[in-house]
Formats: structure tokens, sequence, C-alpha cells
């Protein structure tokens, strides 16, 4: 069975109770990358230790991802951003001001990171960083995901205030110091940076200061 982080991962809080139906076989196959992608990378993404993580049979990955691990690491990608792009809109829509909920995004971000004794990773920074040319549909996804996330981002700044072009600036921002903030806490074991650079960012957030 996929272990708390990785539920969280597909959409779950915790991993699901009794009263649950299991998840099929599909969303195991996908559990499983992103969990591998966390921790190996792409290239370090075996299909015997994915199936054997999904507790599925080879023909069953071939039957729902004819494409093989590159489908299936596609899909990863789209459940990751689904994820990301609900949970924050769920932090905007309880939070007063969009300052509260980016701090409680990144928070939570490394939360998981600590838990984890720093060793699970963004599935989407590991596609990215070991992406080539060659994998137009992997950065395809990847970049349309990326895209979805500073929207839903610019979007709450527009909502509090900021004009569109300075929104989709401090949006960018904002996902850079993510994806790089947990690349430096992960290695450095420290979450240190990371916190430093939010904090400085989220100063950007009121409208009367300039960029």
């Amino acid at each position: 069975m996929l272990d708390r982080l990785v539920y969280r991962m597909v959409g779950m809080n915790t991993a699901p109770d009794k009263k649950s139906p299991p998840p099929g076989t599909r969303e195991r196959l996908v559990g499983a990358m992103i969990r591998t992608l966390q921790t190996r990378g792409l290239h370090g993404a075996g299909l015997s230790d994915i199936l054997a993580l999904a507790q599925a049979p080879k023909g069953v990955l071939y039957h729902h991802f004819p494409g093989g691990k590159n489908a299936l690491a596609v899909a990863a990608i789209e459940a990751t951003v689904a994820w990301s792009c609900d949970w924050l809109d769920k932090l905007i829509d309880t939070h007063a001001h969009p300052a509260d909920a980016l701090r409680a995004w990144i928070a939570r971000a490394l939360g998981g990171l600590g838990d984890s004794g720093f060793e699970i990773g963004c599935p989407l920074a590991a596609v990215a960083l070991e992406s080539t040319a060659a994998d137009v549909e992997l950065r395809t996804t990847l970049a349309r995901g990326f895209d979805a996330i500073r929207g839903r981002i610019a979007q709450a700044l527009v909502r509090a205030g900021h004009d569109e072009v300075r929104a989709q600036g401090i949006a960018a921002l904002m996902v850079a110091a993510y994806e790089g903030g947990l690349l430096q806490a992960r290695v450095a074991n420290d979450v240190a940076p990371m916190l430093q650079a939010t904090e400085t960012l989220l100063l950007l957030l009121n409208p009367k200061e300039s960029l």
C-alpha cells in the first residue's frame, strides 16, 4: 500500500480509511510514479520498482499507459498539478490575504520535506531537471502545469488589488522560489533559505510597494 506522503500527492490528506474504496490500478500506478519521481527522479524510475510499489503486473501498465514510463510520468505530472491547484484554491479561499495563503502553501511543502527526512522532493522539479529536448510531451505537460499554478496565484493577487502584470511577475517569482527553495532545502537539510526567500517575496504583496 502506498504511504501517506504519496496519498497526499495524489489528492488525499491521509491514507484512506476502511470506509474509502481502495485506489484502482491506474491510480496506484500514478501514485507509485509520483513517489518514485520524488525519491529517485525520472531516470532512476525503474519499471519493476514502480510496478512493485503499485502492486501491479507489467501488462496492466501498458493497458493503462501504452506509452510506457514516459506516459505514466505525464499522468503523474498532471495529477500533481491538479492536486497543487486544488490545494492552492483551498488555501486562497480560506485565508483573507494571498500572503497568508502562500505562506501556508510553502509551510506545507516544507513540512512534508522535513517529515521525509529531506528525502522527498518535488516530482515536477525532478522531471524538469532530467528531461531533455527529445521529451516533448513531458516538457509540454510540465510547462502547462507550471503555467496553471502560476495562474492560480496571479488570479488571487489580482483579486487582492494588484495589477495583472505585477501579479503575474510575483506569481512567477513565488513558483521559482518554491521549486528552487525545495531543491536547496533538500540537499542542505535546512529550510532556512527557503523561508527567508519566501518572507522577502511576501513583502511584495503590498500593492503600494514597487518591484
